[in-house]
């Protein structure tokens, strides 16, 4: 009856209690692209977030250098360093569940005594004593703490694959970033032959006299003005070279890479019920992990108001100081409680702190889950809104390119001035720059949204 009612007073205090999810509101956590009311844009129970790496990131060069930082990366190598720490810590954590078993307080000794005057009443001594003891968990001190533990473990996991998220999304951008300076590259060279020839026509209509010096200036100046550019994104190729190949492990060095325009991603996304989020993102996962911890910490922290019972046995082989001969097993039985009293307020003081660290990973939760459906919301409007700059480039790229043929036509017949085919040419270079970046920042927003929505799965 004294158990059954102390058990019944331990559930009463909640000291066993596990930890269950808090409520959070998730409606409304994606914006609808389309709309202007802020409203769940997103009802589809199949999400892109949850495609293998390899389905989003089709180039088999890309994926062999993703393929690289999963190995060799330095801060994912780390990060699964860490796990392996805290999966230590927990087998520790289990294993204080167990009695403690040491050779006693002292260590095992033997003695020879002679008396100098009578050799003859030598005595011989000897001890191996042995001691166990036992922790009762009665009040869960011992349960929360391991359960607090295997929280962090869990959460631990949740940084690992974050970081693993963050270095594919990483890779990836980092190598779009460098066929879209490859593609520019190529425009500003192409624009150099166009400027040069337009320069060369410039001197050959200033040797006829057809048009002043500085009509050859001007075509000089806009030629030499590619080569900057040109010089800009050679420079520009070499750092997120240095850059990619730091994040795969490796001394700087040339990337292999196909074109911006081979490139093939998906153009339709499904990306799940807002909740889904919830469990997808593993920032958010840990996030909730480490209020998971917090919870049983503050299960700690009122198990420390209880008594401390430990029972135990000590065994001892001894001849007792020669007394014994053959030496026989001496056993006895012990047991302590410990009851805090007083203790100047530290217990009621770590309790409220501990409530507090609950409260802040709660804020800390939640806010969490509010950026993860703003990081969504973003790539689909960012995708929606590139994807349709990218469309409109293409009509001014071949608006433009019919603009300069024709005024270098009129040009030659005298129906149209140098610096309206230097504006036709420059217009032309402007159009065909911004149709690159357009489609990169396309493919970014592809790898936002599959990182937003916890991708960076096998």
């Amino acid at each position: 009856m004294i158990f059954a009612a102390v058990m019944l007073l331990i559930s009463s205090c909640g000291v066993y209690n596990k930890y269950e999810r808090p409520d959070v509101e998730t409606t409304g956590l994606v914006r609808d692209v389309l709309s202007d009311i802020d409203t769940l844009a997103v009802q589809d129970t199949a999400s892109f977030g949850n495609l293998p790496w390899r389905a989003v990131f089709t180039d088999p060069q890309l994926q062999a250098l993703i393929e690289q930082g999963l190995e060799r990366n330095a801060d994912l190598l780390n990060a699964a360093l860490n796990v392996k720490m805290y999966e230590a810590m927990l087998t520790a954590a289990k294993l204080a569940f167990l009695p403690a078993v040491t050779l006693g307080q002292q260590s095992p000794m033997g003695t020879i005594s002679t008396i100098y005057t009578d050799p003859s009443t030598t005595t011989k001594s000897y001890s191996i004593p042995i001691s166990a003891s036992w922790t009762l968990d009665l009040f869960g001190n011992i349960l929360s703490q391991k359960r607090s533990t295997q929280m962090k473990l869990l959460g631990m996991k949740d940084y690992q694959m974050a970081v693993r998220a963050q270095v594919i999304s990483g890779i990836a951008n980092s190598y779009y970033t460098l066929l879209m300076l490859d593609e520019q590259l190529r425009i500003v060279t192409e624009m150099a032959k166009m400027a040069k020839e337009t320069w060369e026509m410039m001197q050959l209509q200033h040797q006829l006299g057809r048009v002043r010096s500085i009509s050859v200036q001007s075509a000089e100046a806009a030629y030499l003005s590619t080569q900057t550019q040109a010089n800009d994104f050679r420079r520009q190729i070499r750092a997120t070279e240095n850059a990619l190949s730091l994040l795969i492990g490796q001394q700087g060095q040339q990337i292999p890479r196909s074109t911006l325009y081979e490139q093939v991603l998906p153009s339709e996304f499904s990306t799940g019920v807002a909740v889904a989020l919830l469990q997808n993102r593993p920032d958010v996962h840990n996030a909730e992990m480490a209020l998971a911890s917090c919870f049983h910490d503050v299960q700690t922290a009122r198990s420390q108001f209880y008594p401390n019972i430990t029972v135990g046995a000590s065994l001892a082989f001894t001849n007792s100081n020669g007394n014994l001969n053959p030496g026989k097993w001496l056993t006895s039985l012990f047991g302590s409680l410990t009851q805090p009293i007083f203790q100047r307020g530290a217990l009621i003081v770590n309790l409220k702190v501990k409530k507090m660290q609950y409260e802040q990973a709660f804020n800390t939760w939640q806010n969490a889950i509010l950026k993860a459906g703003n990081e969504v919301s973003n790539a689909l409007v960012n995708y929606r809104g590139y994807d349709e700059n990218s469309k409109i480039e293409v009509q001014r790229v071949a608006v433009l390119t019919k603009t300069v043929e024709d005024t270098k036509a009129l040009y030659r017949s005298r129906g149209s001035s140098y610096l309206e085919v230097l504006t036709a040419q420059n217009q032309l270079l402007t159009a065909e720059l911004n149709k690159a970046t357009a489609d990169f920042n396309k493919m970014q927003s592809v790898v936002s949204l599959y990182t937003a929505l916890g991708g960076g799965g096998k």
